[in-house]
Formats: structure tokens, sequence, C-alpha cells
């Protein structure tokens, strides 16, 4: 996790400074040399949370592009593990193993085991339940992109307006003046806007991609879990306890205490 958060901020610093740096070209004489920090003040306040947003970008995208890989949703040494012990009829020993284990896949096998006692409709509805819950939570992540996307171009605006504003009222004390100054003050407030462009559309690309990425591991995890349970003995394992995990529905206490 350190590491996706240490590329997302590598990668953030990266654009950011393409982006102000485009954006002051296009306003400014090539004359004009200015730093990168100098650049970003003259995008104003906004610049703050827009190199936030661009963080965000860079993290989600490194980081559910990570986790929708095939390896990561469904790790072959969790399918062989899960495999070798049906094989082997071993499911209290599979359903162990696939607890110990973190991978979407292992959650998905252990979740129908807990119900394969109770015959295969329970079975198949506990394994769609647990994939529907997995493709809830990471296409949960997926649409923050789609929030950055929206939110950073109107931040972008309003730094612009705000900049802008204070152009005016300084043109608005002083007079007309030179007219390149004031050009060139409205073109380094337009900073604020190109960045949030810059950043918006990296964000809905990997918004579109990653839903579409996201989609076809999830069709591939439950591929998978359903081949692992087709031909399970579902009339030999009625009422087994293959979790073996800690009830609390217990008898009502009327039925345990009849004379009371």
């Amino acid at each position: 996790m350190k590491k996706t958060i240490h590329k997302a901020v590598y990668a953030a610093l990266l654009i950011l400074p393409m982006t102000a740096y485009a954006a002051a070209e296009g306003a400014a004489p090539a004359a004009v040399k200015k730093t990168f920090i100098d650049v970003l003040k003259d995008g104003g306040w906004c610049m703050y949370p827009i190199g936030a947003f661009s963080i965000a970008t860079v993290w989600l995208i490194i980081d559910i592009w990570l986790r929708t890989n095939d390896k990561k949703m469904v790790p072959e040494e969790d399918v062989a593990v899960a495999q070798q012990s049906f094989l082997a009829g071993d499911y209290i020993g599979a359903y162990q193993l696939m607890k110990a284990a973190t991978s979407p896949y292992a959650n998905v096998v252990r979740s129908a085991l807990a119900s394969i006692g109770y015959g295969k409709a329970a079975t198949e509805e506990a394994l769609v339940a647990e994939v529907d819950k997995i493709n809830s939570k990471l296409q949960t992540r997926i649409n923050y992109l789609s929030v950055i996307g929206v939110c950073t171009p109107m931040v972008g605006l309003l730094g612009t307006v705000s900049g802008m504003r204070g152009a005016f009222a300084v043109l608005g004390g002083s007079g007309i003046g030179d007219p390149s100054q004031l050009a060139g003050k409205i073109g380094e407030v337009l900073i604020a806007t190109a960045s949030g462009l810059f950043i918006a559309i990296p964000a809905f690309m990997g918004f579109y991609f990653l839903r579409n990425k996201l989609q076809s591991g999830v069709h591939h995890l439950e591929e998978e879990a359903e081949r692992l349970f087709r031909n399970a003995p579902y009339d030999y394992l009625k009422d087994a306890d293959v979790g073996q995990e800690e009830t609390f529905a217990a008898l009502p206490n009327w039925l345990e205490n009849p004379a009371g």
C-alpha cells in the first residue's frame, strides 16, 4: 500500500509541472522564466486541492489496476489448493485454507463452503452474494475517479474566477495602465482551469477503462468458483457444518425450559 501511495505522489508531481508550464507558456512571454513553485502560486489557492486530486487519481488508478488483475483476483496458488482439497474430499480443510487466504477467490470459495451443507441452491446463492460484495467494493473505488473527474475542473474554474476577480479589482483601482499586464494576469489565473482539466481527463479515462476491466475480472472470478463446485456431492454433504464456526442461533429459551 505504501509503495502504491509513493508511486501516486511521484506520478502526480510529474503531471502537475507539465500542466502548469503548458498553461504558463501559452499565457506569458517566452522570455519570462518561472520556477514550478512560482507557477503554482500563480494558479492560486485552488492548486492545493488540485494537487491532492492528482495524487488521488494516480493512486486510485494504480491500486485498482493491481486489485483487478486476474492474478490478484484469482491467484493460481489458491485455485490449486482448493482443487486439491476438493479432489481429496477434505472440505473442512479447504474451508480453513480459504479462510487463511486473503484473495477474492478465497473469500468466494469460503462463503460457498459455509453454506454447502444446506444444498446446491444455498451454496450458489452464497457464492453469488460474495461475488457481488467484492464487485461492489471495487466499483466504489472506481467511482471515486468519476467524482474526481467531475470536481477537479470545477475547483479549477472556481480558482480562475477568484483570480480574475482580483485582477479586475486591481484594474478598477489603477486604471487600464498597460494592457499586457492585464493579459498576463488573466493568463496566469487560467493555469487553474488548465490544471483542473488536465487531471480530469485521465481520471475519466481511468474510470471507464477500470470499470470494464473489473467486469472482466469479476466474470473470471465467478466462473472459476462455479467450476470448483460444479459436481460437488451435495447429497453427502447435507447438514454438514463445514465452516465449524461458532453459532449464536440457539433454541428458544421456552423450549429449553418448558416448565418456566
